[in-house]
């Protein structure tokens, strides 16, 4: 995909993105295209966008994340890089998301049905629905009080068993959970 720089900052409205940290030195001789009203500083390359910013998530009408690097720092403005492929469409009403869930650091997001790694399994949903399951998942793997209901003898088997059916099924929670009691 050939980009016209410069480009307008309207151009990204409605789009959901994942930028990858990177080291601030990847653009010491990058002159910014933007500045945003909240201070976010966007540089535009032909391979695609820079964002110095100390704010991540939902933008205005976009859905924008940052995977940090591993090595974590004590400032809060992180620089991120996206390739312009990475750009997907938004809206609140279409099923365009579906969840993936880290067991072993117990984190859970929300990726877009246009990303090269989605393989057709997980459920599609819209932004609400996302949302809501996004929140039962933390608390299944971040409490513990819902397990009393249940006998078992390795809790994580018992979370992963239940936030797997919630990803790769349109049952609701209280239907997982009565079908294994």
């Amino acid at each position: 995909m050939k980009i016209t720089l410069p480009i307008k900052p309207n151009s990204f409205k409605n789009t959901f993105c994942v930028f990858k940290e990177v080291p601030l030195i990847e653009i010491e001789n990058i002159k910014s295209n933007f500045i945003s009203s909240s201070g976010s500083t966007y540089y535009y390359t032909e391979l695609g966008m820079y964002r110095l910013s100390n704010h991540w998530g939902r933008l205005a009408n976009s859905k924008w994340r940052l995977e940090s690097l591993e090595i974590e720092n004590q400032s809060k403005t992180k620089l991120g890089f996206a390739l312009w492929e990475d750009f997907y469409p938004d809206n609140s009403k279409e099923e365009l998301y579906y969840i993936t869930t880290d067991f072993k650091t117990k984190t859970v997001n929300y990726q877009h049905k246009n990303n090269p790694l989605y393989d057709n399994k997980a459920v599609l949903r819209n932004s609400f629905e996302t949302t809501k399951k996004i929140k039962q998942i933390r608390n299944l793997l971040n409490l513990t009080s819902w397990a009393k209901h249940f006998e078992y003898y390795d809790l994580e088997v018992l979370q992963e068993k239940i936030i797997t059916d919630l990803m790769f099924t349109n049952k609701p929670l209280e239907e997982i959970k009565r079908d294994l009691r």
